[in-house]
């Protein structure tokens, strides 16, 4: 899994009104906590996180404040509720050793049959909450939709994981394609199919008999 590199600013005020001033200065308030490191508050340049947060894939971060380093994901993100601003972001330690649970970003792959015949896909979850080793957490989790059908959908137990655990319930619908107005079944489309190939070779035989009837 890649990683971040972020250079912070270490926090002593850390209440609301200093959080402001953070963002009205173009920075991020974030809290690290979780290992073996005392918890700290830091803040950056919002543009340090875009590579980490606005990203198909998950990373990890390496934060340096005041000399100290120390390897990190996110753990919780909050944004403002009308701009979509990213208002702060709390962390977690890494240790090698230990388990941690990370949101990972799933990708899709191919082109799903039931769009191709006239249904809307439908991406329910854009991430799955995974719990693995540090490293032996997936940057994302592919999946192929091309079989796809109108009506049907991915759920959470069709991913088969590897080295690590997905938390989100089995029945929970990851992606899925609607039937949207002018689009037929895939079953329905199949037997029209059929029923065409059938009068298509019942209207070939019939000029035939009657040739026949006429030389007779």
């Amino acid at each position: 899994m890649k990683s971040v590199e972020i250079q912070g600013t270490l926090r002593t005020d850390t209440g609301s009104k200093y959080a402001q001033a953070e963002r009205k200065a173009g920075n991020v308030p974030c809290v690290i906590y979780g290992g073996e490191v005392p918890p700290f508050h830091f803040s950056a340049p919002a543009l340090a996180f875009k590579s980490l947060v606005y990203t198909p894939e998950a990373k990890t971060a390496t934060i340096t404040v005041d000399g100290k380093t120390v390897k990190a994901v996110i753990q919780d993100m909050q944004f403002h509720p009308v701009t979509d601003a990213l208002m702060h972001i709390d962390f977690i330690q890494l240790d090698e050793g230990k388990v941690v649970t990370m949101n990972i970003p799933v990708v899709l792959n191919g082109q799903a049959r039931g769009v191709l015949n006239g249904g809307k896909l439908k991406m329910i979850l854009r991430t799955l909450s995974v719990r693995a080793l540090p490293n032996e957490m997936p940057d994302n989790i592919q999946l192929d939709i091309t079989d796809l059908g109108i009506g049907k959908s991915i759920r959470v137990s069709d991913v088969v994981p590897s080295k690590f655990e997905i938390l989100n319930a089995d029945t929970a619908v990851i992606v899925t394609v609607k039937k949207a107005r002018g689009a037929m079944e895939d079953e329905e489309e199949d037997e029209e199919g059929s029923a065409e190939e059938g009068s298509a070779e019942g209207s070939s035989d019939a000029p035939a008999e009657a040739s026949a009837e006429a030389s007779e």
